[in-house]
């Protein structure tokens, strides 16, 4: 299947049906068509099928073995870590080059340990820290907060306080909402959004509106992505298509002071088509 194509079918489908595996897989194949996928995909079912074998020795509630046969698996067995050398480069976060180098970012690497985990049975979740892609693992009564890109290290109050201080600031403390749980969406559109980003401070507005598109494809229902691919199709003078964003953005959002704002770039833009 072409895999925008498959985005396109990924959209309509409930958050909970998601795989989120084959779902990174084919944003992967959209920035890197030449790369071996299929390749990618069996190393995939290798390591789901070695998670599952790993998991049946662990018990339901025992989180710190969890841990350990995940760490083993991905970061030793795969030779999985985290890229400091070369953090910013596109292809950490594209998860065919993260297979084919074992290096990746953080919510890279959070893709490939949330596929195994779930495919033990285990009950995990990506966690919206900013700055720091992070995953929490539950079991029984007790969850572990790890940092993949640490190789899952366990992260304790402290930790979390100093990782939350190094992103905003020394007057920073830590708050509820920032470890707030991730959907699998919400996982995906995180590692997308680190491609947009780096594309647009390159200066590669093409390059960053044809990433914010994609997205769009698996979450056609993000309206501040359609309001940021109405302005970047403004900046590259895409009148129609603006417009047509503008549109999509201010069906999905409530009358007020932002709808305001939009519907008044809108008219702008008729005004240019006339």
């Amino acid at each position: 299947m072409d895999p925008r194509t498959a985005l396109d079918a990924i959209g309509q489908l409930p958050d909970g049906e998601i795989d989120i595996a084959e779902a990174a897989l084919q944003l992967a194949r959209v920035d890197a068509p030449d790369a071996d996928w299929q390749a990618a995909r069996a190393h995939l079912s290798d390591l789901a099928r070695a998670a599952v074998a790993a998991g049946a020795e662990i018990g339901g509630e025992d989180v710190v073995g969890q841990i350990s046969v995940l760490g083993e698996l991905i970061g030793r067995r795969f030779g999985y870590a985290g890229d400091s050398a070369t953090y910013d480069d596109l292809a950490n976060a594209n998860l065919i080059r993260v297979i084919e180098r074992r290096r990746g970012l953080p919510v890279a690497l959070g893709v490939l340990w949330l596929h195994a985990a779930r495919a033990a049975g285990w009950d995990v979740r990506g966690i919206d820290f900013p700055g720091h892609f992070l995953l929490a693992l539950s079991a029984g009564a007790e969850t572990a907060v790890l940092d993949v890109f640490a190789g899952g290290r366990r992260l304790q109050a402290p930790d979390l306080r100093a990782l939350i201080k190094v992103v905003e600031g020394k007057q920073a403390e830590l708050r509820p909402e920032l470890m707030a749980a991730l959907g699998t969406r919400g996982v995906l559109l995180r590692l997308q959004n680190n491609i947009k980003q780096r594309r647009l401070a390159a200066g590669d507005m093409a390059g960053a509106l044809a990433c914010a598109e994609d997205m769009l494809r698996i979450a056609p229902a993000q309206a501040v992505l359609w309001r940021e691919a109405a302005v970047m199709n403004q900046r590259l003078d895409r009148v129609a298509a603006a417009l047509r964003c503008f549109e999509r953005y201010l069906a999905l959002i409530p009358p007020g002071e932002a709808a305001d704002r939009a519907r008044s770039a809108a008219e702008e833009l008729r005004s240019r088509l006339n």
